[in-house]
């Protein structure tokens, strides 16, 4: 059981998890609006900022995992929340894309060691088999991420104009998120407590590659962020196609974040009852029934908003899954390093996902790509049923 002190860290990484999700990842979608208003340099350059930012974190996520796995969260902890700081101070103050796209390169590198990868590694190496409470706990108060920039963002630029906007996330990083976060990684051992595990020495990829279920678990969680980042990045463009007005459509897609914290309550309501070989293929089931629904409700509203729940619901719990099936089929002793290998393949559909999907839906229409994303998480609950069929052997 985790001490008094324990649980109050676990919340301070939930609260500063919160502010970087915020800060460091929605600034763009908080944001874009503006700069597509104020900033000259088109649509195309301003999309390449957060792509870059993705492309860096995966980049980085390899030699982050061999940091962590040796003792070093709570530095990567501190100096990467610092240097999403100095990001956000040069995006304040871009005058050229060049200034732009450096700042987005930065606060993916400050993503890489400082949010869930990072965050979870050390809750694993602490906590072990008993992690999943405080996963659950931590991103329970981070899918509230979204809910906190999109208004604060819209807000502080309307009001005092976008910069504005990003010199209060930089205070909040600074004054919020870096305390926040040393202290909670530093209660709970930086990573390299006593009861942390040795990490496997020199684990490389190929090692990690040969070990049993690791190319499943990439494959499915692939699959299953192609699935989901087409479906929710073009949602607003596939429900106009589908015949359902714009005010609907909107919050049809603003449901999807509530439907993340909900299906980690429930996930943490089930508790031990509810095992994570079994959780993981009700989430699969969920995302199969997505698409479903989206395709049978001709663009009315009853059918669009029961997949928006499904769709949400099943990507909250997969945030705690993921790094439970990951210890599971690794164990805990280079779980960072296993993380980023396993993560690559789901990063570049994250990545990919918008473009992709905006050329199947130019090709073919709507139907063609919530068809390909029911294929998609088919293919998914094959993966997940044969992951735990090997289990059971």
């Amino acid at each position: 059981m985790p001490s008094r002190r324990e649980t109050l860290a676990v919340w301070a990484l939930a609260l500063g998890q919160t502010l970087g999700y915020a800060c460091f990842f929605y600034i763009f979608a908080a944001l874009v609006l503006v700069w597509q208003r104020e900033l000259p340099w088109g649509n195309g350059v301003l999309a390449l900022g957060p792509f870059l930012a993705i492309g860096v974190t995966a980049v980085l996520s390899p030699q982050v995992g061999r940091w962590v796995d040796r003792g070093h969260a709570l530095r990567l902890m501190g100096f990467g929340t610092l240097l999403g700081a100095l990001s956000l101070v040069l995006l304040a103050l871009a005058f050229h894309p060049a200034l732009y796209l450096l700042a987005f390169a930065g606060l993916g590198a400050a993503a890489s060691a400082t949010l869930y990868e990072v965050c979870f590694a050390l809750l694993i190496r602490r906590f072990g088999s008993q992690a999943r409470g405080p996963i659950t706990r931590v991103t329970l108060v981070a899918g509230l991420a979204s809910t906190l920039a999109f208004p604060a963002g819209a807000a502080l630029a309307a009001a005092y104009g976008w910069q504005t906007a990003v010199w209060v996330a930089v205070a909040a990083v600074i004054g919020l998120m870096l305390p926040l976060q040393v202290w909670g990684a530093q209660v709970l051992g930086g990573g390299s407590g006593k009861g942390a595990p040795n990490p496997v020495a020199a684990a490389s990829w190929r090692s990690i590659l040969a070990r049993p279920g690791v190319v499943g678990l990439m494959a499915l969680f692939a699959l299953l962020n192609l699935d989901h980042w087409m479906l929710v990045s073009l949602i607003r463009p596939i429900l106009a196609e589908l015949g359902m007005d714009d005010a609907r459509a909107v919050v049809a897609a603003a449901l999807i974040g509530p439907a993340q914290v909900l299906g980690r309550m429930a996930l943490m309501a089930a508790g031990a009852r509810l095992d994570t070989a079994l959780a993981a293929r009700l989430t699969v089931l969920a995302m199969l029934a997505g698409p479903v629904l989206l395709l049978l409700s001709g663009g009315g509203a009853p059918l669009v908003f029961g997949f928006a729940l499904a769709q949400g619901a099943a990507m909250g719990i997969l945030t705690i899954l993921r790094p439970l099936l990951i210890a599971e089929v690794n164990g805990p002793a280079d779980y960072a390093a296993s993380a980023a290998a396993i993560s690559l393949p789901a990063m570049v559909s994250t990545a990919v996902a918008p473009l992709l999907g905006t050329w199947i839906m130019g090709q073919g229409g709507p139907h063609a790509l919530v068809g390909l994303c029911f294929g998609l998480a088919l293919a998914a609950l094959v993966l997940v049923l044969a992951l735990r069929r090997r289990a059971a052997r």
